[in-house]
């Protein structure tokens, strides 16, 4: 009775909620619908924003994962690249190495196993080798540098590679053949796939951990080792190496300081004997005959040359020091032209205190002697400049660039002189006319006496 009674009551509420609803209006019941479909729709909205927030939040987790994944990709090709460039190099004769490092100059690498007793076994590799140039690699054991160094040398020698060992005495060596200050029981080349590969066995001190190494390569000369250049990489290719940790340090510092010196002292000598010199004796030969110029031309060629002079001994002294700290290395011609240049620029100097009055009846012998002095000093240091480009090798733009100074000196100096000539001949000219010569001697004997030009 209870279970009918409840269902009849949920009936009478239900029946009483229509008949209430009966009672609604017509425009009431319009506002409801239209509640009730905004509300729907601001549901549908809602839950569509909560898709696509949805969406919009994995698709951006897979971007990022994308990225992440490709960057892992990339960052492992890398390593495999860098790793393959050493590490995971295969030998053709299927040689382990269980050391190997990259050197930082001329593209090479050393690969070595270090033995207890000493025994040193090498694997030196230039890629990108040419069959008319020559590979070494060597250790020094008192220095760092060329001289001194034990080396091995390689290259091909009628079609087939040719190893040997070359101990280096000085800057001037051929690297012929010879034994070295240790013993190396095997050595040999290979040449494949355009690299060449030296395969040695060195027996050194078990004491000896650390290693002073120079590589190098060079253009061969009738067959045999010719000079490597000395510019760039070539001079740079020197440095430490620990045979136990692998750790590898280079000379560039020191080279790159020497090379420093090297170029101040070219730099010195072009400014100086190179370009102040023979401008000093362009205001010399043809300020002088502007006579508003005079005495200011004197002067300014005083100053042009004494500056001349002041950093050409600077530039001489850089160089005398450079001949000392590599004695082994001498450019014979260019040393002694310079300690001549020295010479007569000094001499030029005294001579300036002991010139003469214009009136003085030595005053011409020493014009002769002051012209000849100075103009040998231009052609000497021209000379000489030319000289220092070749030993120096530096980039072409700065060879023109001194040949352009010299082309805009000798331009200029060609419009002054037809200049200076026309103004002489023809103030000579306007003298004579102002100052004839007649018959009766009036200005000398028979009327052939000095003219005066004003």
């Amino acid at each position: 009775m209870k279970l009918f009674s409840t269902k009849f009551e949920k009936r009478s509420s239900s029946s009483k909620e229509f008949k209430e609803a009966d009672d609604v209006s017509p425009k009431e019941i319009q506002d409801m619908s239209v509640k009730v479909r905004a509300s729907r729709g601001s549901s549908r909205y809602v839950h569509q924003n909560v898709k696509v927030s949805r969406k919009f939040k994995i698709s951006t987790m897979d971007g990022s994962l994308r990225i992440l994944l490709v960057s892992c990709a990339l960052v492992s090709m890398l390593v495999s690249s860098s790793a393959q460039t050493c590490g995971s190099y295969t030998f053709s004769n299927n040689n382990l190495y269980t050391s190997c490092t990259d050197l930082s100059e001329l593209g090479s690498y050393i690969h070595w196993t270090r033995h207890t007793n000493g025994t040193l076994e090498i694997a030196y590799r230039q890629p990108d080798f040419s069959s008319t140039n020559w590979i070494a690699w060597a250790i020094n054991l008192n220095s760092t540098g060329m001289v001194g160094a034990q080396s091995l040398v390689a290259y091909v020698n009628s079609s087939a590679p040719y190893a040997y060992t070359s101990p280096v005495s000085s800057y001037s060596t051929t690297l012929a053949p010879g034994s070295l200050s240790f013993s190396v029981p095997k050595i040999e080349a290979e040449n494949s796939n355009g690299e060449m590969i030296i395969y040695a066995t060195l027996e050194l001190s078990s004491s000896l951990t650390t290693v002073n190494q120079v590589w190098q390569e060079g253009p061969l000369s009738g067959g045999t080792p010719g000079t490597h250049s000395t510019t760039g990489e070539h001079v740079q290719s020197m440095g430490t190496l620990d045979l136990l940790s692998g750790q590898t340090s280079t000379g560039g510092s020191a080279t790159s300081s020497r090379v420093r010196r090297r170029n101040i002292h070219g730099v010195l000598n072009v400014v100086s004997w190179g370009t102040l010199m023979p401008l000093g004796a362009m205001i010399a030969r043809y300020m002088k005959v502007f006579q508003a110029a005079d005495p200011a031309w004197f002067y300014l060629h005083v100053a042009c040359q004494s500056s001349g002079y002041i950093v050409g001994v600077a530039g001489w002294a850089t160089g005398i020091k450079l001949g000392s700290d590599s004695s082994a290395v001498q450019y014979d011609t260019h040393r002694n032209v310079g300690i001549t240049l020295f010479c007569l620029g000094t001499l030029q100097l005294f001579a300036l205190l002991l010139r003469p009055n214009k009136d003085h009846k030595y005053r011409l012998y020493w014009n002769i002697y002051h012209h000849a002095i100075g103009y040998c000093i231009i052609i000497l240091s021209i000379f000489n400049i030319f000289e220092g480009f070749d030993i120096l090798d530096p980039e072409e733009k700065w060879k023109r660039a001194y040949i352009g100074i010299l082309i805009f000196l000798g331009f200029f100096a060609i419009m002054l002189e037809a200049a200076t000539w026309y103004i002489v001949i023809k103030r000579k000219r306007e003298s004579s006319e102002k100052y004839p010569q007649n018959g009766n001697g009036v200005n000398g004997v028979n009327g052939h006496g000095a003219r005066t030009v004003v």
